[in-house]
């Protein structure tokens, strides 16, 4: 998780939780793609059973996107759970 934020604008990404499995990286983008312009999608997978983890990170253009992607996004339901949506608040340095 770290590696992905360090290569990525934290202050364009989002956090998205209460993911189920059925979700993929690509549900998420064309979601998230439907409130402004994506660069990139993450779902973390456990090292051990490959399985996801139950949340995710979706990188967009300007962190107005995010911004907006919060708002609009936030409680939405994708395959019957109410998905969280928040910016990233990392700092890393």
């Amino acid at each position: 998780m770290a590696n992905f934020l360090n290569q990525k604008n934290n202050a364009a990404s989002v956090y998205v939780g209460n993911l189920e499995e059925p979700v993929t990286e690509d549900l998420l983008w064309e979601l998230f793609l439907q409130v402004g312009p994506v660069v990139s999608v993450n779902i973390p997978r456990d090292k051990v059973s490959g399985q996801q983890q139950g949340y995710g990170f979706v990188e967009f253009k300007t962190e107005e996107d995010a911004e907006y992607a919060c708002k609009v996004l936030n409680m939405v339901k994708l395959c019957g759970r109410g998905i969280k949506v928040q910016q990233t608040s990392l700092d890393l340095k």
